[in-house]
């Protein structure tokens, strides 16, 4: 097939940093045949350079045709635009996350054109940790899976990428907006702001990455045991949450914003009945950095660690899997559903953490919903 024509919405940092160089590497599989961005003549710029048209509305993008696929790399709620592609017959790929709301994908088109980005998913190191899992004893015979998040500020991250900034008017800006909080009331209610910006910002912004490998890798949480977010006068906080495994494990995750921290560090620990798995993950926009798998485990009385690098790049990757999906009809390793399963755990941490500090909360996160399980309900009714 020839290379798919793929629309880019949202010409923001991590399309300037990893999509558009990584679709250049790959004219093989990807043209991009139309840009996008609120910030017209930034999209402009864009477009000349890549000599393709540009536009300031997705819209008017979507109804000019030509395109096979979009890449939906918008800041806030992606529900709305990913609704508006699937109904033109595209293919999607979007950057998480997929909504902000359970209802903004109610009647979605469920026919098999949309994947999300869980670019994580694709690295090799955790492709390799879940073919060494099986050895392991698979899911069951994991005791406990921790996460360690240490995050420090965007711009430190991205000191190198001198990436242009897109600058749209209010007027632009302003019905995006509005439907993002209208999504967050749906959400969470009418709660405090800061509550609203730790559901948006930090779970669905970037914990649900974490979301994403346990659920790839163990199952999405059978029960929200605890939440704690502290410090009360800062934004963003840390935040920590625990419970239980789908099998009868245990996971404990720990998201710490460290602006002034040396450099980005993921860990992502599984511990079983025979040794250990732990995957480092560098900073997202490091392209072609290797995240490390390191397995421990006993052989008779030797005590043997082993360590893979691969430098294969995990956006790349995760490219060549949408181009497999859409040319091939090979499954996304996240779909609708998988995208839906996170938000249903982003909302069962909030009113998990509403129950503990006391913080009235209503909206969809305070409703009964398929994710929860009845010891989940019996420890939130307490």
């Amino acid at each position: 097939m020839d290379a798919l024509r793929v629309g880019v919405a949202g010409l923001g940092v991590v399309a300037q940093v990893v999509y558009l160089p990584l679709l250049a590497r790959r004219r093989d599989m990807f043209t991009v045949a139309a840009v996008c961005d609120l910030d017209g003549e930034h999209a402009a710029r864009f477009g000349r350079e890549l000599g393709a048209p540009a536009f300031a509305d997705p819209g008017r993008m979507l109804d000019a045709g030509g395109l096979d696929a979009l890449l939906v790399l918008t800041p806030g709620s992606h529900g709305p635009l990913v609704r508006a592609a699937l109904e033109r017959g595209l293919w999607v790929l979007c950057e998480k996350p997929l909504a902000y709301s359970r209802a903004e994908l109610e009647g979605l088109p469920d026919d098999g054109r949309l994947m999300v980005g869980y670019m994580k998913q694709y690295d090799p190191a955790t492709q390799r940790l879940l073919e060494t899992l099986p050895e392991a004893g698979g899911p069951g015979n994991v005791r406990q899976l921790d996460v360690t998040v240490l995050h420090p500020s965007g711009e430190s991250q991205l000191l190198f990428a001198r990436a242009r900034a897109s600058r749209p008017s209010p007027e632009a800006v302003a019905p995006y907006a509005e439907a993002d909080e209208a999504a967050l009331t749906t959400a969470v209610g009418p709660a405090s702001r800061r509550l609203r910006r730790l559901y948006a910002d930090v779970l669905l912004g970037s914990v649900c990455h974490d979301m994403s490998l346990m659920r790839l890798l163990v199952g999405a949480p059978d029960t929200v045991d605890h939440v704690a977010v502290w410090p009360a006068d800062v934004f963003p906080p840390s935040v920590e949450v625990s419970g239980t495994l789908p099998q009868g494990g245990r996971y404990g995750l720990r998201w710490h914003y460290l602006p002034g921290y040396p450099a980005y560090r993921e860990t992502v620990t599984l511990h079983h009945d025979h040794g250990s798995l732990e995957l480092v993950f560098p900073s997202p926009y490091l392209m072609n950095a290797p995240t490390e798998l390191t397995v421990r485990c006993r052989v008779g009385t030797t005590e043997r660690t082993t360590v893979y690098r691969d430098v294969a790049e995990a956006f790349e990757r995760q490219l060549v899997a949408f181009h497999r999906f859409v040319t091939a009809g090979e499954p996304p390793l996240t779909g609708l559903a998988g995208g839906l399963s996170d938000i249903v755990t982003a909302q069962r941490m909030v009113r998990r953490y509403a129950q503990w500090a006391g913080i009235p909360v209503s909206g969809e996160c305070a409703e009964e919903d398929p994710g929860r399980s009845p010891k989940e309900e019996t420890l939130i009714g307490r």
